[in-house]
């Protein structure tokens, strides 16, 4: 668990900052994967998994067991034999000698299938430790909405006022101050939405470790507006072989290999062999009995299972070269949408959003001292209501992008020492 949480670190430090304590009624984004590890029923469903293997594991590595025959002849038929005196009774031992190293070639198959499990687990851990993540990003989007809706209400508000002013002192129709009130109760409308939005996040978050019916939502930290300089791409590609999606063909080239080994291993004929004793109740007499059985053909019998074998490990290769181009496009995007998205939020935050706030700012004051329009004021109050909107939209587009790129290479890629000095701007 310590190793797949490493492989969130970079994101978990650049999201949620340094925290000395944990918050009351705040969950930490480390502390929220603790609990889906912990809890989610995909990964406990592992140790049931790996007990199965383990047990076919010590079924491979039996031999073939023993068998009691008992044999009568000569017994409840006609003339002679109508009675026992004639009958002839024999016990015996029979049993498979295994021969081509069968039962070696079994446990081998078994083997290397509880190996790939653990690979399957981290794999499958990668991805929900992904989806924790992306899921606490939603609750965090939503309470940053919660905040720009706020301040949008705050300036609506402020709108009306100002209207009410202007129409009592007959500077205005009262057709602006019932626009002003207007657009203040859609405001309201939408901050009605974006608690429902709110709320709708966190049982989706707490769902992942079990917690259906949830009866307190607790608030998230993070940073959005920080986003880190990461590897180049080149050093990114580099790495992506240690992702689990590419690792398990490791696993899956000994577990078909062994299928192999077990194919060829049945070209080897085996013994079948049987040893007892025969009494003959006429005269009373004990003897040995024995035999052996070996099947004929048995080689090509083997042969279409060995070549389906062959084949299956033959294309191995082409599976892992196929899904290597395919997680190398994937990264190719993700690291495309996280540099373009880190370029837009350094322009917004530095200039357009800081111009517009200032704009804003002046519009209200002129339009308190009658040298503005309704209009004007609120077209401004729109853009930069709908700025802040942009700014958090990209903010979560690049570290959405961010979770896909550590979730493909497995690997914290934020850049040692090297950060990108990005606040959210002075509400």
């Amino acid at each position: 668990m310590l190793f797949r949480l490493a492989a969130f670190a970079a994101f978990v430090v650049v999201f949620c900052g340094p925290l000395l304590a944990q918050e009351q009624d705040t969950l930490t984004l480390d502390a929220a994967m603790a609990r889906m590890v912990k809890q989610h029923p995909d990964l406990r469903l592992y140790n049931f998994a790996e007990q199965g293997l383990k047990a076919e594991a010590d079924k491979a590595a039996l031999t073939p067991g023993l068998r009691l025959n008992a044999d009568v002849q000569n017994v409840f038929g006609s003339g002679s034999a109508s009675n026992i005196d004639d009958a002839e009774f024999t016990i015996s031992l029979a049993s498979i000698l295994e021969r081509g190293g069968k039962r070696e070639a079994r446990r081998a198959l078994a083997a290397s299938r509880i190996d790939a499990l653990g690979l399957q687990r981290s794999a499958k851990e990668m991805d929900l430790l992904a989806e924790v993540a992306r899921r606490y990003l939603d609750v965090y989007a939503a309470q940053e909405m919660q905040k720009i809706v706020a301040l949008d209400l705050a300036q609506r508000e402020r709108t009306v006022t100002a209207a009410v002013k202007r129409v009592q002192s007959g500077a205005s129709h009262d057709s602006v101050r019932l626009t002003a009130e207007a657009m203040s109760a859609r405001s309201r409308l939408e901050q009605s939405t974006t608690n429902a939005a709110h709320e709708t996040a966190w049982r989706r978050l707490a769902i992942l470790w079990g917690e259906t019916q949830s009866q307190k939502i607790l608030r998230v930290n993070g940073d959005a507006y920080s986003l880190p300089n990461i590897a180049d791409f080149s050093v990114l590609s580099a790495v992506l072989i240690n992702t689990p999606e590419l690792k398990r063909f490791a696993d899956e080239t000994r577990i078909r290999e062994s299928r192999l080994q077990l194919a060829r291993s049945a070209q080897a004929n085996d013994l079948e062999w049987m040893a007892g004793l025969r009494r003959r109740q006429d005269q009373g007499d004990w003897s040995l009995v024995a035999g052996v059985s070996i099947p004929l053909g048995s080689a090509r019998r083997a042969e279409p299972d060995i070549r389906l074998a062959q084949a299956e490990l033959d294309s191995l290769s082409v599976e892992q070269e196929s899904a290597e181009l395919s997680l190398e496009a994937t990264l190719a995007q993700a690291y495309g949408q996280y540099t373009a998205a880190k370029i837009e939020i350094e322009q917004i935050r530095s200039d357009f959003l800081p111009r517009l706030i200032k704009a804003e700012k002046s519009a209200e004051n002129a339009y308190r001292a009658g040298a503005l329009t309704y209009l004007e004021w609120a077209i401004l109050q729109n853009e930069t209501t709908a700025a802040r909107k942009q700014q958090l939209a990209t903010a979560l587009e690049a570290h959405r992008a961010l979770i896909e790129i550590q979730r493909l290479t497995g690997e914290p890629m934020v850049v040692a020492g090297v950060q990108a000095g990005t606040k959210k701007e002075s509400k």
